[in-house]
């Protein structure tokens, strides 16, 4: 734990041992595929940033203007003292909007699998909410983990999980989330969750194909991480970015395609990929 009176950083260790077994169990499937937790490192949670902010990436505008109309009645749902639990806080954007709603919050607690970022991001935060203590949590959220013990008057905890990231669960996946956080919440603990509806296939499909390539960028790091973290050599220049909505299923499926008949080397391991074949790395329903 390093920090200050008001700011703590806890860092449960997401750890390379952990990336490097699900990339080389993945890849080792007949349907290849990785986590999408796995985008997420420093320089992948600066490009998902950057994909918030395009035109076409509708989910983050839209859910900042609810929460702007809506926040005073959140807060008076939440009332006094409560301390606010953000799952993939992110840059922290829209929890400044609640957290300036808040009756006296006791804490909030920004949860991210990504390091540096986490730390940069709840760090600014602090600076700007000054009276309120920032307890940073560096973990897997998507897996059990403990929480810190959080300072403060004995309010509710608020779970808090925008950005419809609930959608990159499969449906049942998606229930054992949330009886893993109904118990880290515990008894009168709520749980604020941002959910896309169901759009016109073409307005998903700029969302998740943006003209300026982002998205691209940001699913093709994946690979430059193997390679900096796990001494891959995979040429990024015969991969692409692949996402279309199944309409039949009612989501985004988000692949890189190999543009070959290729094999390279991930940590010492062999992987071969054929002329064509798809690495499954996201889900949104």
């Amino acid at each position: 734990m390093i920090g200050s009176a008001r700011f703590t950083f806890h860092d449960l260790a997401p750890g390379e041992e952990s990336f490097r077994d699900a990339v080389l169990r993945g890849l080792g499937r007949a349907r290849k595929s990785i986590p999408c937790k796995f985008l997420y490192d420093t320089r992948g949670s600066a490009l998902f940033e950057a994909i918030c902010r395009l035109p076409e990436y509708y989910p983050t505008r839209t859910e900042i203007a609810i929460l702007e109309a809506n926040a005073a009645e959140i807060a008076a749902q939440i009332g006094p003292h409560g301390r606010l639990i953000e799952f993939g806080s992110g840059a922290s954007t829209k929890a400044r909007i609640l957290l300036q709603a808040l009756d006296r919050p006791a804490a909030y607690v920004p949860v991210d699998i990504s390091r540096e970022h986490l730390r940069d991001a709840a760090g600014s935060l602090a600076e700007d909410f000054p009276w309120l203590p920032v307890v940073a949590v560096c973990a897997d959220y998507t897996r059990p983990f403990p929480l810190p013990p959080l300072p403060g008057p004995d309010g509710k905890r608020v779970g808090f999980f925008p950005g419809s990231t609930i959608g990159n669960f499969e449906p049942d996946a998606a229930v054992d989330f949330l009886a893993n956080y109904a118990r880290i919440l515990g008894h009168g603990g709520e749980m604020l969750i941002g959910v896309d509806l169901k759009k016109d296939p073409k307005i998903l499909d700029a969302a998740y194909n943006d003209r300026a390539g982002v998205t691209a960028e940001f699913n093709l790091n994946l690979l430059e991480r193997i390679n900096r973290e796990l001494d891959g050599d995979l040429d990024i220049d015969r991969f692409e970015h692949v996402a279309f909505y199944n309409e039949t299923e009612g989501r985004i499926e988000i692949y890189i395609r190999s543009l070959a008949n290729q094999e390279a080397w991930i940590a010492g391991t062999p992987i071969h990929f054929g002329a064509g074949e798809l690495i499954h790395t996201e889900y949104s329903y």
